[in-house]
């Protein structure tokens, strides 16, 4: 079965022609086709009916007509056609149907034309794009013998059209396929790989580009963007196009894509409403990254990305409430806050409904008078809600504080839940290195739809460097080793803004980057936002949301620390360990339970 794009139960079809070609497309294809159905494509934003793409055959684009001669179709040439209006009941004259087709055709060939590693080099075809592509027409409605009794193969080539009997629900899956390919006119001479077919979606569908993290403060040339592109997987792009309306609840695990779902989801939302679009999370490094993101793709008026006390302490301003003065603690303060925002709305001084969506990130760090407080702030008529959940990650709350039904904070997603068990930013090896201390943890949890599941994250099978787990006699030898593994990784290739050190707590931060200072290692802390090519330093908690392809965990002889409970340190070194995307490196210069877990690869 092929895969549809949005998903066959979110698609809106202009009329039940469009659905049973859909139907067709998906049922009668092979589980290697890609089917995409009105998605815009390229800067002029055209609705194809239907792309159709396979790695071996090419691009094929479809345009659907539910026309029939039955008082429909009052006349046509190769130009135009005349079909009855019938809102006015008048006849009007419309495009050939075949014209729109390829309209549509040389629309997506141009933006695939724009990357040079989509272009043919050194052949006859030199220019041209690296696949066959073609186009076509569906009359759901005409039969082939009313087509050809009618006279229209006079204006559309018949090998480019397939009609009512030829899409039936009993028809040969061969001859269906049959009849798409002999639309082409040249056949695919080689395979695409798998790096083209994520640049033609890359190129073709732009939102689907992921931001690189580790340019979070600096600026990202076109050029660079265009060279290194990845790409939302299949099956995240489907997820985000397919959400539907209402409220919908994603538990995910570590590195499944949660956030880069959020961020296409904010876009969508942002482009169809008037009202602000609201995007919160616990952390304010991942907010800094999200706004980020809208930054670049010019969204920033739209799409509102504040951590959840960030946008408390702007609701009070805002509506002129009195902020709360500085306390002894950073915590006591931003919990009075909260109350006080909590306080104001439920005197009707902070209004509700002040959002067409809200998105959440980190949601399983929200408690409960969180969430329903920020399930208010969305307009009732469009009553869209986004929250993005990982039992395994929350680390900011604990265990007791998670004890809630979405139904008692005012979140109705039953039918609405999506799980997504597949880790896609780890190594085989980085993941099976946080599953040694978080095993237990991890042991799943099922719930009904109504509760957060605990789930095991499967890894995608990509392999990579061994975890590098380093146990020395003394904190300065740690420190040189370290420093020792990040000039090689610079070495390698690896840019020092690709790399990170993850600290227990922030005393630790500031060690770090005395020491790396001392050994010459570019860095600073993630607060300072410099945009530089440094090493980040920061701390466990402050990691969540982000990722960097070479991470560094020292200290970890303090781990678990005797001041928390084992399980939620075991949560942190999960977090911390699956922000690395190529290589782990662990260093400690004592023993602890979480090491004991961990088979050194080098002792000195």
């Amino acid at each position: 079965m092929a895969k549809l794009i949005p998903v066959l139960g979110s698609c809106r079809f202009a009329n039940g022609g469009e659905r049973r070609v859909a139907e067709r497309l998906e049922d009668k294809l092979d589980d290697d086709y890609l089917i995409w159905y009105n998605v815009p494509v390229g800067q002029l934003q055209l609705h194809p009916d239907f792309i159709v793409f396979h790695p071996n055959r090419g691009i094929l684009v479809l345009e659907v007509k539910e026309w029939s001669f039955n008082g429909y179709i009052q006349g046509f040439d190769r130009d135009t056609w005349q079909v009855l209006d019938t809102a006015s009941g008048r006849v009007k004259c419309v495009k050939s149907p075949l014209d729109q087709a390829r309209n549509y055709a040389l629309q997506v060939i141009d933006c695939l034309k724009l990357d040079p590693q989509l272009r043919q080099e050194g052949t006859r075809w030199e220019g041209n794009i690296c696949c066959s592509w073609s186009y076509g027409v569906v009359f759901p409605n005409i039969t082939r013998k009313e087509f050809d009794s009618q006279g229209c193969g006079k204006v559309i080539e018949s090998s480019r059209v397939i009609c009512k009997d030829e899409m039936i629900p009993s028809v040969d899956s061969e001859a269906f396929q049959n009849r798409l390919w002999g639309m082409f006119q040249f056949p695919m001479r080689n395979k695409l790989s798998l790096p083209q077919i994520d640049r033609i979606r890359g190129n073709l569908f732009p939102e689907l580009r992921v931001t690189s993290q580790v340019n979070l403060f600096g600026d990202e040339e076109e050029g660079d963007a265009l060279r290194d592109m990845r790409v939302m997987d299949i099956l995240q792009e489907q997820l985000a196009r397919s959400l539907g309306e209402g409220h919908r609840v994603i538990h995910g695990v570590a590195g499944s894509g949660k956030t880069m779902i959020l961020a296409y989801r904010a876009e969508y939302l942002a482009t169809a409403s008037h009202k602000p679009v609201l995007v919160l999370c616990k952390s304010r490094p991942l907010a800094d990254k999200l706004a980020s993101i809208m930054l670049r793709k010019g969204l920033e008026h739209k799409v509102d990305v504040r951590s959840f006390h960030a946008w408390c302490g702007l609701q009070l301003r805002t509506y002129g409430q009195t902020v709360p003065a500085q306390k002894t603690t950073l915590d006591a303060m931003f919990a009075e806050q909260v109350d006080a925002v909590i306080r104001a709305v439920d005197r009707r001084q902070i209004p509700i409904g002040q959002y067409a969506a809200v998105l959440i990130d980190e949601g399983h760090d929200f408690p409960a008078h969180w969430l329903r407080l920020v399930v208010q702030m969305i307009d009732p008529e469009t009553n869209s809600l986004l929250l993005l959940y990982d039992k395994a990650q929350s680390i900011f709350q604990k265990s007791k504080d998670t004890k809630f039904s979405f139904k008692e904070v005012g979140i109705s997603a039953q039918g609405r839940t999506t799980i997504l068990k597949i880790n896609y930013r780890n190594t085989r090896q980085i993941l099976a290195t946080a599953n040694l201390v978080a095993r237990e943890l991890l042991s799943p949890q099922d719930a009904d739809e109504d509760g957060a599941p605990l789930i095991r994250p499967m890894g995608s099978g990509r392999e990579g460097d061994e975890t590098m787990v380093i146990r020395l006699p003394s904190r300065v030898q740690e420190w040189q080793r370290v420093s020792a593994q990040l000039q090689a990784a610079h070495e390698e290739g690896f840019a020092w803004s690709d790399m990170a050190i993850i600290c227990h707590y922030k005393n630790g931060c500031d060690e770090a980057k005395f020491e790396m200072e001392r050994e010459h290692i570019p860095c600073e802390l993630l607060d300072a936002k410099s945009g530089l090519d440094r090493v980040k330093i920061l701390t466990m908690h402050t990691s969540k949301g982000l990722e960097f392809p070479v991470v560094a965990l020292p200290n970890m002889e303090l781990m678990p620390s005797h001041s928390f409970d084992e399980s939620e340190e075991a949560r942190l070194f999960y977090v911390a360990a699956t922000r690395a995307t190529h290589k782990l490196i662990i260093t400690s210069s004592g023993d602890s339970k979480f090491m004991q877990h961990l088979a050194p690869s080098q002792l000195t």
